[in-house]
């Protein structure tokens, strides 16, 4: 069983930035896609960003495009999610999750092929 555990949200400014962990232990995460998704308060849960298991392909929410980064530290089981320009509209809970079934370059942005997730931590942007 793998438990996922994120970290690093708070309340910020419109136009600052947070990073968020994601912090795996029980499984190696060098076998996991990872991807990051969020839920506003009243709405369905959303892919965000996505990175395939050799670190070399990502994918984005086009809302988040250019303005965050996933990356991914396998030698620390841990992935992150860098985000600049903060929005009022990226208010919400992020969760970080695990897809053991897609390999080697493949990404995912489909919420049911992920296997494992985390509890979410709250990001709050003030206008």
């Amino acid at each position: 069983q793998m438990r996922l555990v994120e970290s690093g949200g708070g309340l910020v400014l419109a136009g600052g930035s947070l990073r968020l962990s994601c912090a795996a232990s029980g499984r190696n995460l060098r076998n996991y896609a990872m991807g990051w998704f969020r839920q506003a308060p009243g709405k369905e849960r959303e892919f965000v960003a996505g990175i395939s298991v050799n670190g070399g392909n990502t994918d984005y929410a086009d809302s988040v495009k250019g303005r965050f980064t996933i990356s991914r530290d396998n030698a620390k089981n841990t992935v992150y999610l860098q985000m600049n320009s903060l929005k009022p509209e990226d208010t919400a809970v992020y969760y970080c999750a695990a897809d053991l079934a897609t390999a080697g370059w493949r990404t995912s942005s489909i919420r049911d092929e992920y296997d494992y997730w985390g509890q979410g931590t709250q990001v709050t942007v003030s206008s």
